[in-house]
């Protein structure tokens, strides 16, 4: 456990005392990627904002901006739609959907324009049935 840093001394000196501690205690020893060089430095053109793009490739998390965001989600929503289990479920995910492209046209975030309008529901739901009439049945 790291002890605190005591009243009256720097803590670029408490920090470097942990640091020198830790490296007489052998903690620092047989590190993974001991000796190699470190990833920003074996990449060839310089990123400062490297490290944060990694962690955040690793963690898989994605960053868009709100419009291109809510895009993404009514391509996924209108995917989902199709192959719903039944009328009920396009309704309401084309309902929630309608929702949030209807919250960002009149409050527009920062970014690209949105370029959605409000899906028509009923349209959605007769493609669905359309769909679903095609599909051969499993008996």
């Amino acid at each position: 456990m790291t002890e605190r840093k005591p009243p009256g001394v720097s803590f670029e000196s408490f920090a470097d005392k942990q640091i020198r501690d830790a490296q007489a205690r052998g903690e620092f020893a047989n590190l993974p990627g001991a000796g190699e060089p470190a990833p920003a430095v074996a990449e060839t053109e310089y990123d400062e904002l490297w490290w944060i793009k990694r962690k955040m490739a690793r963690e898989g998390i994605a960053v868009l901006p709100p419009t291109l965001a809510l895009r993404k989600e009514a391509e996924d929503t209108l995917a989902a739609a199709a192959v719903a289990p039944s009328e009920r479920v396009v309704r309401r995910l084309v309902e929630d959907l309608n929702v949030k492209i209807r919250d960002m046209m009149f409050k527009p975030p920062p970014g690209p324009p949105l370029g959605l309008k409000p899906y028509d529901v009923d349209e959605v739901v007769r493609e669905w049935r359309e769909r679903r009439a095609a599909r051969p049945t499993a008996d």
